[in-house]
C-alpha cells in the first residue's frame, strides 16, 4: 500500500468531524497534531499527561493520564458534545525515563518496571479503546491507530534484549487486532491499527540512535506525514493490521 500524494491528509474521512490525540506533547503526537489543525476537523483534541502548550485554531488542549483510568474517562467525557470523533491518534509510549532503562539481559528484569511499561505501552491504550470508541459513529469510515514499533514484532525479533518494551508492544498488537474484531460488529467501516512510525528523532530515541543502523532517524513531522497519509488509505480490509510508516505489514 503507498501512502496517499494528494494534498489533504485524510481525504478518506467524512467532515464535520472530531479528531483525537493521545500523546500530544511528545515528538510525533505534536507532529500529527500540526498537521490535523489544517485538515478542518470541527476540533482537534490534543491531550497529554503535562497538558501540551498549543495555541493552534481549532485545537482543544487538555490533560489525561493513560496509567489512571478515571484520566481517561474524564478525557472521553469531553468528547461527547459536537461532530462525531473520527480520527484517533494513541501517540504514548514509554521505553526508558530516570528509573527505567531497557533490559540488555534477563539477568535485570524487574516485576515493577515491567508492570510500568505494560501500563504505558498496552494497557493504557486499550483502556483509551475502551471509553473512546464506544462514541465512534456505527456508519462511516473512522481510525483508531496506536503508535507500536517494529521491535514488538515476535517473528521480527532477531537480536533480543529490550525484553518489557518488546513484550508490552507485543502486547499492545494483540489488543489491537483483537478489539480490531469487536469493533467491525459495531461499526463496519471503522479501522484500527497498531503503526510503527520508523525510528524517529525524539527523546525516546536519542539515546539508542547510534546503536541503530540506520543513515538517518525521521523527524517527527516526516513521520506524521507518512501516518496520516498510511491511515488516509486504509480501508475496514485492513483492520487489526500492524503496519509501518510507508504502509507495508510487518509480521506479529
Amino acid at each position: 500500500m503507498s501512502p496517499s500524494s494528494s494534498s489533504s491528509r485524510l481525504n478518506s474521512l467524512e467532515r464535520p468531524a472530531q479528531a483525537l490525540v493521545v500523546g500530544a506533547s511528545g515528538g510525533i503526537g505534536s507532529a500529527v497534531t500540526d498537521l490535523l489543525a489544517a485538515e478542518g476537523f470541527e476540533t482537534v483534541h490534543a491531550l497529554s499527561r503535562s497538558g501540551p502548550d498549543r495555541s493552534l485554531a481549532g485545537v482543544r488542549v487538555g490533560q489525561i493520564d493513560v496509567e489512571d483510568e478515571a484520566s481517561i474517562v474524564a478525557a472521553a467525557a469531553q468528547l461527547v458534545e459536537g461532530a462525531p470523533l473520527r480520527f484517533i491518534l494513541v501517540a504514548t509510549g514509554l521505553l526508558h525515563d530516570t528509573a527505567l532503562q531497557p533490559e540488555k539481559t534477563y539477568r535485570t528484569l524487574d516485576p515493577e518496571h515491567l508492570l510500568r511499561s505494560f501500563r504505558v505501552n498496552a494497557i493504557g491504550p486499550a483502556l483509551v479503546a475502551k471509553h473512546v470508541l464506544p462514541l465512534v459513529p456505527k456508519a462511516g469510515k473512522s481510525v483508531f491507530a496506536v503508535l507500536s514499533a517494529r521491535v514488538g514484532s515476535i517473528e521480527d525479533n532477531r537480536l533480543g534484549g529490550w525484553y518489557g518494551y518488546r513484550a508490552s508492544k507485543a502486547a499492545l498488537n494483540q489488543f489491537m487486532r483483537t478489539i480490531a474484531i469487536e469493533l467491525s460488529r459495531q461499526s463496519p467501516e471503522a479501522v484500527c491499527v497498531a503503526l510503527h512510525p520508523g525510528t524517529v528523532d525524539t527523546a525516546l530515541s536519542h539515546p539508542f540512535q547510534a546503536g541503530i543502523k540506520i543513515k538517518k532517524a525521521f523527524s517527527p513531522a516526516y513521520s506524521a506525514e507518512r501516518l496520516l497519509a498510511v491511515t488516509d488509505a486504509l480501508t475496514a480490509t485492513h483492520s487489526g493490521q500492524f503496519l509501518a510508516w510507508d504502509g507495508r505489514p510487518i509480521p506479529f
